[in-house]
Parts: structure tokens; C-alpha cells; sequence
């Protein structure tokens, strides 16, 4: 986390600077954007995205549908040898300046290896997702867009007694332009988890994520 942390931050300082001189573009065409910015695709918009981090890697598609954003994605954690498939919606409800803001909504199965190498935890099993949440984006400068995120996935088991995940999670991120219509997205969130394979087995821990993605806009 620490090492994400100097990769935000060598990031957002030049963009600060860089806002100081550029002139913000908010249009239908800007190409800034594709793997979590902007909080939500404008209509006939489409973008591919990929991920690697700790705990998860993932691969995803946008598509900007004009009264909001559906967005289909897979995802594999590697330390609990889990796999995730999901579906959420985006819809934007403020954008004032720069600001903007969108809360999601989404629906997954998730299918756990119970394996604990990595995991001392963890615990096997199918579990349904329902992903609550909410995207913030601030445009720095035309090719810098500042991101707070918040997951709270709630995982409930369809095949074990009372198994149940809940994360809250929080966190930062920056999307940058790279040209050719591809952004690069550093990001990292913390918070709570609290898990049980059973009735009467609960533990609560500290929660933490860091990724680091690549996305292109293909319209």
C-alpha cells in the first residue's frame, strides 16, 4: 500500500500543476476515461478494462447507455482462489464544475475455492453479491481525473449454513489520459471485513485493496 501510495502521489502533483494552465473539457467526445472515470459513460460510449492488484485482478466492459451505465465484469481473487462474475449499474446524480457523483448497484456470483494458503479464513462455497456503492470524480486537468471510491459487497452463502461477507470499503484513486484512447487508473481502498463460515463463527479484520488498471475506449 505504501508503494501505491507515492504511485498516486506522483501522479496527482503534476496534475495539480498541469490544472493550473489547461482548460477542463467536459464534452461528449473527451476521451479521458475508461476503467473507473468518469462516473458514468455518456450514451453510445464503450470501454474495455483490465486490472492487477492484491487482492484481485479483473476484466471488464462499460457501456454508456444515456440515463445510465451498465457495466459487466469478472473477477478473480487470487488470494482466496475465488472467481466473480457481476453486473452493476451507474447513475450520475451531480455534476457541478469539475465534481461529479454516482452511486452503483449490482448483482454477482461468487464461487470460493475455500482454499487458505493465502488465506488462513477463508472458507469454500457459491455466494450471491449484491454490490451497493458510490463513484466521485473531480477533473484535475484534461487528461487527470481525482476518483473516492466506496464498496460495501455483501456476499451471502446459497450453499453453506449462514455463510456471509461483508466488506465497507474507501478509498482514492487517479485515472489518467495516455493517448490513443487508453487511461491508466491507480487506486487503493481500506475499511472493514466481516465473514463466517457458519453460524457463530464470525471474525472482523482489516480490509484492504490495491489495483493498478489499463482501459481503452472503443466508441
Amino acid at each position: 500500500m505504501t508503494r501505491l501510495g507515492l504511485l498516486l502521489a506522483l501522479l496527482v502533483v503534476p496534475a495539480w500543476a498541469s490544472a493550473q494552465e489547461a482548460e477542463v473539457s467536459f464534452s461528449q467526445e473527451d476521451p479521458l476515461g475508461s476503467v473507473v472515470a468518469p462516473v458514468m459513460l455518456p450514451a453510445g460510449a464503450t470501454a474495455l478494462y483490465g486490472y492487477t492488484g492484491a487482492p484481485e485482478v479483473g476484466l471488464g466492459f462499460r457501456q454508456g447507455l444515456g440515463a445510465l451505465e451498465v457495466e459487466a465484469r469478472a473477477r478473480f481473487d487470487w488470494f482466496k482462489l475465488g472467481a466473480s462474475l457481476e453486473l452493476v449499474g451507474r447513475k450520475e446524480v451531480v455534476r457541478r464544475g469539475a465534481f461529479s457523483l454516482a452511486p452503483t448497484l449490482g448483482l454477482g456470483l461468487v464461487l470460493n475455492s475455500g482454499s487458505t494458503y493465502m488465506d488462513d479464513d477463508n472458507f469454500s462455497g457459491v455466494l450471491v453479491r449484491i454490490l451497493p456503492g458510490m463513484v466521485a470524480g473531480f477533473r484535475v486537468a484534461d487528461t487527470v481525473a481525482l476518483l473516492g471510491l466506496v464498496d460495501v459487497p455483501i456476499d451471502l452463502g446459497l450453499t453453506g449454513d449462514k455463510q456471509r461477507r461483508f466488506q465497507a470499503l474507501g478509498g482514492l484513486g487517479v485515472e489518467v489520459y495516455l493517448g490513443g484512447n487508453v487511461s491508466l487508473l491507480a487506486a487503493g481502498q481500506v475499511g472493514v471485513e466481516t465473514f463466517q463460515e457458519r453460524a457463530g463463527a464470525g471474525h472482523t479484520r482489516l480490509g484492504l485493496t490495491g489495483r493498478v488498471g489499463l482501459g481503452t475506449r472503443l466508441f
